[in-house]
């Protein structure tokens, strides 16, 4: 399936089959109607028409990847575009993943296979996520950087390859390197030519041509003739945060009109996480002023009647609940929100994934590996 981005009408990008695609943290559209969206469009294109490696900086669903796709498209390479998210490979295969392996390389190694490098020869290798990537790994893909050749696993032969590398990431690298978690030499190697993404609430201007689009695509799957929003249901879609940035506005128009009545959306149609514009809730009887032991002494006491209650797949529910709050708390950021629980990042990704709150069922690519 062709996922390739298209600008249309000179200030959209979208994928091209968007209904195709599996519902994951990915934004698939993107405009350029505010002013610091057009500046930026502007600065995206001058960057594409150079071979310069990219690093595109910005928060889960601002759009990366269709910025990445804008970038190759606009470049002119004759070769695919191949899509990679570093933080969905096992670490234990990342290696194979990315460079390809000789037959024999390690147990299950049945026959020689090329890595994402060299699926993308000619054109160009998207590594979302680069942060997450291993330490030994971030030696090798320096290496490949300088040198413009891959070495198999298993093999002692160098594989030249032209690619054009274009990295994202939705934390800051700057600290990664103060930390020692990311090398500052690869980090200049990547961060020759920046692109800083910003939030969807740092360009609302971008709102209301992003809720047309998608009122219309899920208009047209859901059937419904004609389907239109209340000033008060835009008003509060542009006064929203979006900590999801794009990829949560798209979840809640699609929602707005699976409940809505004939074709007309109102604010009580929108399903908003804490939105300013909400009813006004009870007064909480936890005080801003209470101490971490006290905030936990509350929590053993409501822990203790769920227990006498006999609660079914208690412990289940509330690892569900501790870990979905942590993750939307950070923003769906999972470094964060793994430092937020005092856990590695990898015993995260299992709980998110266990909970049906991390789609990594599929890694982003759009090029079959060659054998």
């Amino acid at each position: 399936m062709s996922q390739n981005a298209a600008l249309q009408n000179g200030k959209r990008l979208t994928f091209a089959r968007p209904e195709e695609m599996a519902l994951s943290i990915r934004a698939t559209a993107l405009v350029f109607e505010d002013p610091a969206s057009t500046a930026l469009l502007s600065d995206i294109e001058l960057i594409a028409a150079r071979e310069v490696t990219a690093m595109i900086i910005g928060e889960t669903g601002t759009g990366k990847e269709l910025v990445a796709r804008h970038i190759h498209a606009v470049s002119g390479r004759a070769g695919p575009f191949v899509a990679v998210n570093c933080g969905a490979l096992s670490e234990a295969l990342i290696d194979a993943e990315l460079f390809g392996h000789e037959a024999g390389a390690y147990t299950g190694a049945s026959h020689a296979r090329a890595g994402w490098f060299e699926a993308a020869n000619g054109g160009t290798l998207f590594l979302d996520e680069i942060g997450d990537m291993p330490a030994a790994l971030q030696v090798k893909l320096l290496r490949v950087l300088q040198e413009r050749q891959v070495v198999r696993l298993g093999s002692r032969s160098a594989i030249p390859v032209d690619v054009r590398l274009i990295a994202a990431t939705n934390v800051d690298l700057w600290r990664a390197v103060n930390a020692g978690r990311f090398r500052a030499d690869l980090y200049y190697r990547l961060n020759v030519a920046p692109i800083k993404l910003p939030p969807l609430r740092e360009r609302r201007g971008d709102i209301p041509p992003l809720i047309d689009y998608f009122a219309a695509q899920y208009a047209r799957r859901l059937d419904i003739a004609d389907v239109s929003f209340t000033p008060r249901a835009r008003e509060a879609l542009v006064a929203h945060d979006w900590p999801g940035n794009i990829r949560e506005l798209e979840n809640v128009v699609h929602y707005a009109l699976i409940v809505s009545r004939d074709g007309r959306v109102d604010i009580d149609d929108l399903r908003l996480a804490n939105a300013s514009l909400a009813p006004t809730a009870q007064p909480s009887p936890t005080s801003s002023a209470d101490t971490p032991t006290q905030l936990l002494e509350r929590i053993a006491g409501d822990l203790r009647r769920l227990v006498e209650l006999h609660v079914p797949e208690l412990h289940d529910t509330l690892e569900k609940l501790l870990v979905s709050t942590a993750f939307e708390a950070c923003r769906h950021n999972q470094v964060h929100t793994a430092e937020a629980l005092s856990v590695s990042r990898y015993v995260l990704r299992t709980q998110l994934k266990r909970h049906g709150l991390l789609d990594v069922a599929r890694p982003r690519t759009t090029a079959h590996r060659v054998a």
